[in-house]
């Protein structure tokens, strides 16, 4: 699959790292935001001074960091440009075909990490993955009975 064909987000993975990394996890997509610009900053700059081997660590580093919150997308990106990188290290070859990639990444950095700041912005309603009408009924059964004799 390519990387456009894929979500944006995968929000089950999403939620896996929520749940996983609890009260750290915004603190952690915190990092996330940080080092993935930092990597995203680094391939432009490989790819300006056309070195394949400058490529590789920046997106290895957010290839990994992005499938751990689900940002697919840009994961399988990020994957795109390594893998091609090492090859045109090891062929001795200048990364010219990773060009349109490399500039279209910033922009699928920027609209996974949008979407995966929102979702964990503690004021935005949560996914609720069939528990929340389960809650809801729940609360309102309570709240008709209090008080009632």
């Amino acid at each position: 699959m390519s990387y456009q064909e894929a979500p944006l987000v995968n929000w089950s993975t999403f939620a896996e790292a929520r749940a996983a990394l609890g009260t750290d996890f915004v603190r952690i997509l915190g990092y996330f935001r940080e080092d993935g610009t930092k990597s995203v900053d680094a391939i432009e700059t490989a790819m300006r001074e056309n070195s394949a081997a400058k490529l590789v660590l920046p997106a290895h580093t957010l290839k990994g960091e992005s499938w751990q919150f689900g940002a697919e997308q840009l994961a399988l990106l990020s994957e795109k440009i390594e893998m091609i990188a090492r090859h045109c290290v090891e062929t001795q070859q200048a990364p010219d075909e990773l060009l349109e990639d490399i500039v279209g990444l910033r922009d699928v950095f920027r609209l996974s990490l949008g979407s995966l700041e929102k979702e964990a912005n503690p004021l935005v309603e949560r996914r609720s993955f069939g528990r929340k009408n389960a809650m809801a009924g729940a609360a309102m059964g309570a709240q008709r009975s209090f008080g009632r004799g």
